[in-house]
């Protein structure tokens, strides 16, 4: 399987192992055969033009107002302008965010290791990555175009994300390798056969880090209300155009203006235009914070989580250790121990921050790699907690996890107990038995598999003792969490004595009973041992030796439970449960797979930047709320409205300019202040139920009262035209006054800012119909004195039920809440 060959290059090529040299790659440049991929920030900026311009809603405006413009009523002809600012706002907000995630995506993505011109390896962008270069892999690392393995160390890879199966498949020489796998262990090399969009990356990519407002409950419940509203507008607008220009009695530019006026407001112009620019600017700014967002939907999803499983290494503890001491067991003396260290040390090519810590203190002695030549080894993986070598005429040994390696009543262990109940990091270094083990590989110790089922095979030697510091931000954002009642897990593949200590030092709670998740019931077992399991998790806070399928089971079970799980890793062990967890977060400086398959990446590796994207998502969810009721409130008023004059056969009370003025404060300015403010509130599931429990009666109530208040002021249509302006202008006075508590409930709970939003509002309203040159601009009439008193207490009658409507859904909403307290 391979791209196509192109001008002057051999398909049959094989890549040597000193890679490709400068002229053949050159060759193959000009060829086109370069691994290009499509965009990852979705659309382009064309695609953003037209999808903000062309709009079914912009279109039902346009035509609208060129009936308008026909008319020659230019000032009626004011919601054009809608048009206009729609399609700005949401290209601006849109491009916006669009930079941002390129900028961040180039960042943020892997940068594979490959070899050319025989000087060994090069991290090169994946884009400059050609056909037959020779890509160097290790553990964790993404494989981002499609090949075929032309050297292999233990190469075992992870295929789940295009067979679905989750167990490792061993690699040797010549088996094909695919993009959008993943290195488990081992390491090797691999001859790129098929790059750019030819490539399964280039898909999963693509799909990955797109632009997108899909798959969010959110959006869903957007939909469901336009669905709804879509239904209601079709009939009403056509009994509105024939019962406006065929029985109100009216001229035929009357007519028209009065069928324009009451289209106009059904159409929610800014629901979906308010929910895209609040995700755009959620994107940038979490971006300023240096947060990639490859899946949108991920801030609103934060913002549900309720549960948070936290990896120790590299999330609350800094990601680098130091080795405080050596500790030696048996008369080998430390100065024998330290060329073994550094002959284990020297085998991997890609050393993780153990191994790092542990070259690095023998570098500061002075130890070099001895040279020893390999028999044989066994690469480390999280499920295994060893590594391991076979050197010609210095024996076997083995550095890896104390509680796996040493007897349970051994005196090793119990001195490395009692160093990790303190909160270190400990390694044990054994020496193999040849007379049991001939090689590394014969060392059958596994999690298991413990030591004490294969009496002599090891020999404790010495112990490698790490220190493990804290984040200097991690208390702050537990305390956080557990004030925003957010629960906190800290699932470790460490042990789970050293994980506790961590946790204690933290504050966490649990952290004085951690769980060896090796006493876990098996979640794979039958439904009794799987709801054990499940159990398990939920009471528990710490645990420790979670290998990878147990961190995957421990999510599924919390999920069974009813919560909304986020997990934050960085290593190969936690890439399972990534993809499981609800919202997967991964530090910047993890593996390239785990940067992959999560939906949001720390490129500062900063947990304690977790807060603000909690927040970030709150802010969209409660305050897309918020908008949805204004604009769904509006369109139903406008709705019952345009009904019941349509059935009684009267004239439309107002003009284009009169809903158009009703819309600048009491929906369209506040809400775009209102969709922008901070909001702390912990999202809450049902949006579209909720939105309707106060949109529907809170429109009804305003359409009601406007109507009923037209019926009896409305002077018929051969009154003269001030006499029905009169009437029209008080009825909108009706309508802005309920329509303005609408604005005032749903901007709770107030704040400074938001009451001076409410008075700018309601003092607008007061300069435009009171300053007669501006309300006579707007086509506002003099009210005599009595019907205007009529219309005011009329207004605050509809004030105080939208009020009562609010304090019932209130009132249930802390019933439930109640209730489900008690249930708990």
């Amino acid at each position: 399987m391979r791209g196509d060959g192109g001008e002057g290059i051999d398909t049959a090529f094989v890549t040597g192992p000193g890679g490709l040299t400068r002229e053949q790659v050159d060759q193959r440049v000009r060829a086109g055969l370069v691994n290009h991929l499509p965009p990852t920030s979705g659309r382009t900026v064309t695609d953003i033009i037209r999808a903000n311009v062309f709009t079914r809603i912009n279109a039902i405006l346009a035509v609208l107002l060129a009936i308008v413009l026909w008319t020659g009523s230019w000032v009626n002809g004011a919601f054009g302008l809608l048009i206009i600012a729609n399609s700005i706002v949401g290209v601006v907000q849109e491009l916006r965010a669009k930079r941002t995630l390129d900028k961040l995506s180039i960042v943020g993505r892997a940068r594979p290791m490959v070899i050319r011109d025989g000087a060994g390896t090069r991290e090169l962008d994946r884009e400059e990555i050609v056909v037959d270069d020779l890509v160097e892999l290790g553990a964790g690392d993404q494989i981002v175009v499609d090949g075929v393995a032309r050297s292999v160390d233990g190469l075992d890879v992870d295929e789940s994300p295009l067979t679905g199966e989750s167990n490792p498949v061993h690699k040797n020489v010549g088996d094909p390798l695919y993009s959008g796998s993943h290195v488990v262990s081992g390491g090797g090399t691999q001859q790129a056969t098929k790059v750019g969009a030819n490539a399964y990356a280039a898909q999963l990519a693509a799909e990955a880090s797109k632009f997108t407002l899909t798959d969010s409950e959110l959006l869903r419940g957007i939909n469901k209300i336009l669905r709804v509203i879509t239904w209601i507008l079709v009939p009403t607008g056509v009994l509105v155009i024939w019962t406006q220009l065929f029985r109100s009695g009216q001229p035929l530019r009357e007519a028209l203006l009065a069928m324009v006026a009451s289209l106009v407001p059904m159409v929610p112009e800014g629901l979906v235009l308010m929910t895209s620019i609040a995700f755009a600017i959620g994107i940038v700014r979490l971006g300023r914070r240096r947060v990639l967002t490859n899946e949108l939907p991920a801030i609103e999803g934060l913002a549900r989580v309720n549960v948070v499983c936290v990896d120790k290494t590299g999330t609350l503890t800094e990601n680098r250790m130091h080795v405080r001491e050596v500790v030696q067991l048996d008369d080998v003396d430390e100065a024998a121990v330290r060329p073994i260290l550094a002959a284990l040390g020297g085998l991997e090519e890609r050393p993780n921050a153990t191994t790092l810590a542990v070259n690095e203190h023998l570098a500061g002695l002075g130890v070099g790699d001895p040279g020893w030549q390999v028999a044989d080894k066994v690469p480390f993986t999280s499920a295994r907690k060893w590594a391991g070598a076979t050197f010609e005429g210095e024996g076997t040994w083995v550095l890896g996890a104390p509680d796996i390696l040493a007897a349970e009543e051994s005196a090793a262990l119990g001195r490395a107990a009692g160093l990790m109940a303190e909160g270190l990091r400990v390694l044990l270094l054994a020496r193999a038995n040849p007379d049991v083990a001939a090689t590394v590989s014969d060392v059958t110790v596994g999690p298991d598999e413990h030591v004490d089922e294969h009496p002599g095979m090891l020999e404790p030697v010495a112990l490698v003792v790490l220190d493990q510091t804290l984040r200097p931000d991690a208390r702050e954002t537990l305390e956080y969490f557990e004030a925003e009642n957010v629960t906190v897990k800290v699932i470790s593949g460490d042990n789970a004595a050293s994980v506790g200590a961590v946790a204690r030092a933290l504050d966490l709670p649990g952290g004085d009973r951690p769980v060896d998740a090796r006493d876990l019931p098996d979640p794979a077992g039958g439904g009794a041992q799987r709801e054990a399991f499940a159990d398990a998790v939920e009471e528990g806070h710490v645990f420790g030796r979670v290998t990878a399928d147990q961190k995957r089971a421990m999510v599924r079970a919390l999920q069974s439970h009813g919560h909304v799980v986020a997990m934050t890793g960085d290593g190969v062990n936690d890439i399972l449960a990534l993809k499981e967890a609800n919202i997967g977060v991964a530090m910047g400086a993890g593996a390239p797979a785990t940067r992959s398959v999560s939906q949001l990446v720390l490129l500062d590796n900063r947990f304690a930047v977790m807060p603000h994207v909690v927040a970030e998502g709150r802010r969209v969810i409660g305050n897309i709320e918020r908008v949805a009721n204004l604009f769904l409130t509006k369109t139903i008023y406008s709705v019952f409205l345009a009904l019941a004059v349509g059935i009684i056969g009267y004239a439309y009370p107002f003009e284009p300019i009169h809903v158009t003025i009703t819309g600048w404060f009491t929906i369209g300015i506040p809400a775009f202040v209102l969709s922008l403010a901070p909001n702390h509130e912990r999202a809450k599931p049902g949006f579209a139920s909720r939105v309707f429990r106060l949109a529907l009666p809170s429109g009804l109530i305003v359409g009601m009262l406007t109507f009923g208040f037209w019926l009896w002021a409305y002077p018929g249509a051969d009154a003269a035209p001030e006499v029905e302006g009169a009437a029209s202008t008080a009825t909108l006075v009706v309508l802005i006054i309920s329509a303005l508590w609408v604005l005032a409930v749903v901007a709770r709970p107030y704040e400074p800012w938001k009451i001076a939003l409410l008075a700018t509002a309601a003092g607008a309203y007061a300069v435009i119909f009171l300053v007669r040159p501006i309300a006579s601009i707007l086509h506002l009439h003099p009210v005599p004195t009595g019907m205007g008193v009529a219309a005011v207490l009329t207004g605050m009658v509809g004030a105080v039920l939208v009020e009562a409507v609010w304090q019932f859904n209130r009132t249930r909403e802390d019933r439930l809440r109640t209730q489900t307290v008690n249930c708990r």
